[in-house]
């Protein structure tokens, strides 16, 4: 019988600068094997090839183009932040033989019925990209913003994308032939945000930060403390013994505030000082 992937290790990366679709391509693959100059240079190739079929596509006539419109020194896939499009990271899983399919597809309908048959999920919001991938028969959350991915049981996924889709995230199913192994002992594994955990290592951290976060005053009346999890502050064994208006009402509390840029908000800030902050710039 085939052993676990990675000796059962779990690759995660902390996020960086706005790096999260570098994080999110690699722990779909579950190793670091694209940096940020890599997928910098697909984002250049895609923005050459745009350009070419713009040009093309005016043809040879006079007057005005189909390229009046079009900036060829703006990159349609990379922001000057460093966000880049879907279809960067496309092109980027399309060297390892994987399909980036967006969910509400016809094709990934069964996905929608029953995701925890499927391996790997990439969610977008604005300028965020996290994974959330099936690694050795087990379902975690790889969001950067987390210093550990988070398990999630197969009940919790499917309530995960729900509420994400619910609240404006793009969802895509990934499929094809994902890499079964990452050599561990490469210097590559440390690219200064990557690291490897145990399950084990990976639960003992999350129960760490909560338990800090519970410890926090206003912590769950104080919105901009959440980050882009949408059960961030729920535990998964209190949502599985809440009622179903309770898990939604849960979940919509924990979401209303859900964009990345709340997490740039210093930890220390409480709610009051937000308000206050708030009456001075009203």
């Amino acid at each position: 019988m085939e052993g676990p992937s990675n000796g059962g290790m779990l690759y995660h990366e902390v996020q960086e600068s706005k790096l999260c679709a570098v994080h999110c391509v690699n722990t779909v693959l579950q190793g670091p094997f694209f940096s940020e100059f890599d997928l910098a240079a697909l984002a250049s190739d895609l923005d050459r090839k745009e350009h070419q079929m713009m040009l093309e596509g005016g043809g040879g006539g006079g007057g005005g183009t189909a390229t009046d419109d079009f900036i060829p020194e703006v990159s349609h896939n990379v922001s000057m932040d460093g966000d880049f499009s879907i279809q960067v990271l496309q092109k980027a899983l399309e060297v390892w033989d994987l399909q980036v399919i967006p969910l509400n597809c016809p094709v990934a309908e069964p996905a929608q019925v029953d995701p925890e048959l499927e391996n790997a999920f990439i969610c977008h919001l604005q300028d965020h990209w996290f994974c959330i991938r099936k690694v050795n028969g087990e379902w975690y959350n790889f969001d950067s913003l987390y210093a550990a991915p988070q398990h999630l049981s197969k009940f919790y996924l499917s309530a995960y994308l729900d509420s994400l889709k619910g609240f404006g995230w793009s969802i895509f199913l990934v499929r094809g032939n994902f890499p079964k192994e990452c050599p561990i002992t490469s210097s590559e594994a440390s690219n200064g945000y990557g690291q490897w955990l145990s399950p084990e290592d990976a639960e003992r951290i999350t129960k760490s930060r909560n338990s800090i976060q519970t410890q926090r005053p206003h912590h769950r009346t104080d919105l901009t403390q959440q980050s882009s999890n949408p059960f961030h502050q729920y535990g998964e064994a209190e949502l599985l013994d809440a009622e179903d208006e309770d898990l939604k009402a849960a979940i919509a509390a924990s979401l209303m505030d859900s964009s990345p840029a709340a997490v740039n908000v210093e930890a220390g800030t409480s709610q009051d000082e937000n308000e206050k902050i708030s009456g001075e710039n009203a």
